[in-house]
């Protein structure tokens, strides 16, 4: 009987363990967000009112392709499986273990690199479109409207992108993993 409740009260302190890990990590994610966002977006604007059409126009497409890539990687470490990297570890693979340290934080990996990270692309993409608008609007005095088209091109180039980069993320996500391990374990001395 004391061992039942001992169990039930464990499992207790477990639920509550966890439900305030949650909420730590959903308060450091706000955070993280805030100040990448800030400073992402502070740089690129200032430098990109700075900069040509032509550009503009390159930034843009490198931010669209960081968030899609960042997006794929997020649906690589929610795919890829553990047994796939403990081969490698054991052997004693370059990235293998920073491949399993992604994978074992999978739920918090994919919040970074899809939402974190995505999301402050796309937000980004879209006040960079803006910029790009006025620049042709003040280039080739083209009317305002052409903002509706620049930024519905940019939303369909997005999500687009995501979508084509989340079934090659389901596909390879070992591969991809074990890429993105590699690199890791370069600057961890793996």
């Amino acid at each position: 009987m004391l061992a039942k409740k001992f169990k039930l009260t464990s499992k207790k302190v477990r639920k509550e363990k966890k439900k305030d890990s949650n909420i730590k990590w959903a308060i450091k994610a706000f955070v993280l967000t805030f100040v990448l966002s800030s400073i992402v977006s502070f740089i690129s604007n200032n430098g990109v009112e700075k900069l040509n059409l032509f550009s503009s126009i390159i930034i843009l497409v490198i931010v669209i392709l960081i968030g899609i890539l960042f997006d794929m990687l997020g649906v690589a470490v929610t795919v890829a499986q553990e047994e796939d990297f403990h081969a490698k570890a054991t052997k004693k693979a370059k990235g293998a273990k920073s491949s399993l340290m992604l994978i074992k934080n999978s739920s918090k990996v994919a919040n970074i690199c899809a939402d974190v990270i995505g999301d402050i692309c796309g937000v980004l993409s879209g006040a960079i479109s803006a910029m790009i608008v006025l620049k042709i609007v003040d280039n080739y005095n083209i009317s305002y409207n052409i903002q509706f088209i620049i930024s519905a091109l940019v939303a369909s180039i997005t999500v687009s992108g995501k979508a084509w980069g989340k079934e090659v993320a389901k596909r390879n996500s070992t591969k991809i993993v074990y890429m993105v391990g590699t690199v890791i374990g370069k600057f961890k001395n793996e």
